[in-house]
């Protein structure tokens, strides 16, 4: 190794690389082994997350280097079987971080936020040093830091009610929705329910969007009924009607009544569509412009940063009114189009309207087959008067044409074969030979 002392907190979300240079996942814990006696507890391995979200178990003894910036294998040959904690073991970051203790013998009061794994000259890794955040006794200052061996530290093992979010939401701030949803499914109900509860409501929204259905309706039943409004406001509205739509008739109309008015409309229309149709996966608020806008003016709409990717790869063209449902709908512009014509062109003059478009009661089915006959990423819904209703996207599609609970960690494995990544066979001990669970 080229370091005898690493703090975890700051491994969370660096690069793991094979031999050759290729990156495997990224870090996103630690694991520690208790023991039966005052020793520190031992750290055996790490969680990593790989591309495809899976998270499995690294043995420390496969590390040759963990540096600032990455974390290098010592082989390609991994185990893909999904990690699994055991009874005799904690997740220091999950379970420790903003955990409070007291500090002995002056029974001080303190926060964890971060932990130090020493090596000994075995290559044997243990929780050494704990870092811990003392209360101040001025309110316009930090309280103070102070690093200590662990058995000066109580309270760090067993049930607490006391442990905040604090630290861990820093650790997870640099992850995508997806992978923080991931993360959120591998924590217990009660850390998980601390954590979404700590978010803001845009991150703790976009989240949302990213977890089972049976998980969104868990959280928001934690929040008050304000903060659930609030969270719904924030979510695309066909995400929050499928939300609403596994709650309860009164529980849902509770919400709804709640939201601002034209964040609930939009909402209220979705929930009317019969499942599996058009109208039940649409987004309403596609990217709309008139005839005489131009070029310009649609290139700007797109590179709007909190456009889905496949929501900005084109723009609709109607009639006034903009707001869903519009006027006539005209056609469509795919970006690319767009970035072939001037800047002064009008929209009107390079519309696309050889597509049909789709109605609400389309079938899925029909609508991902006229997807992928015309290698589309998303497709308009007009209404008999052919008003723009909304657009059907290709996320919209893939999510609901995946098994209902492909988002869910609980799914069984399905270990795919690889030249690279090949499970071993187990070790007497279950770990030495990377497997895990």
């Amino acid at each position: 190794m080229t370091t005898a002392r690493v703090y975890i907190a700051r491994l969370a979300g660096l690069p793991v690389y094979d031999p050759n240079g290729d990156q495997v996942g990224r870090v996103r814990d630690a694991v520690a082994r208790l023991r039966t006696t005052n020793r520190p507890p031992q750290v055996v391995g790490l969680v990593t997350e790989m591309t495809v979200r899976r998270r499995i178990f690294l043995p420390m003894g496969r590390f040759t280097s963990i540096d600032p910036d990455a974390v290098v294998l010592s082989t390609g040959t991994l185990n893909l079987r999904r990690f699994e904690k055991r009874p005799n073991e904690l997740l220091v970051l999950e379970d420790l971080l903003d955990r409070r203790v007291t500090i002995l013998p002056e029974e001080t009061p303190g926060v964890v936020v971060d932990l130090a794994m020493e090596t000994n000259r075995t290559g044997e890794w243990s929780l050494a040093k704990v870092a811990v955040r003392q209360p101040s006794r001025r309110l316009t200052r930090r309280g103070q830091l102070v690093e200590l061996e662990w058995d000066r530290v109580r309270g760090l093992i067993g049930l607490t009610d006391t442990q905040g979010t604090a630290g861990l939401l820093a650790v997870l701030e640099q992850m995508r929705p997806a992978d923080l949803a991931n993360s959120l499914q591998e924590m217990s109900d009660t850390r998980r329910n601390e954590v979404a509860a700590a978010l803001d409501d845009e991150r703790l929204a976009d989240v949302l969007s990213e977890l089972p259905e049976h998980d969104q309706v868990e959280i928001l039943a934690v929040l008050d009924q304000e903060r659930a409004a609030d969270i719904l406001e924030e979510m695309d509205a066909d995400d929050a009607a499928d939300l609403l739509g596994e709650l309860t008739g009164p529980e849902r109309q509770a919400l709804l009544d709640l939201m601002e008015p034209d964040e609930a409309e939009p909402v209220r229309q979705l929930l009317k569509y019969a499942a599996g149709t058009a109208g039940s996966v649409m987004t309403s608020e596609p990217v709309i412009l008139t005839p005489d806008a131009t070029v310009a003016d649609a290139l700007a709409r797109i590179r709007e940063p909190q456009l889905p990717p496949a929501v900005a790869a084109q723009v609709f063209v109607a009639r006034a009114p903009m707001a869903t449902p519009t006027g006539k709908y005209l056609g469509m512009v795919h970006f690319q189009r767009l970035l072939r014509e001037p800047p002064s062109e009008i929209v009107g003059g390079v519309v696309d309207a050889g597509i049909s478009p789709l109605r609400p009661d389309t079938p899925l089915i029909e609508v991902t087959r006229r997807m992928a006959m015309y290698d589309l990423v998303a497709m308009p819904v007009v209404d008999e008067s052919n008003r723009l209703l909304g657009a059907v996207t290709v996320d919209d599609v893939l999510d609901h044409s995946l098994p209902p609970d492909w988002r869910d960690r609980d799914v069984p494995d399905s270990v795919p074969a690889s030249p690279v990544a090949v499970p071993h066979r187990n070790t007497p001990n279950g770990r030495d030979g990377g497997a895990h669970g």
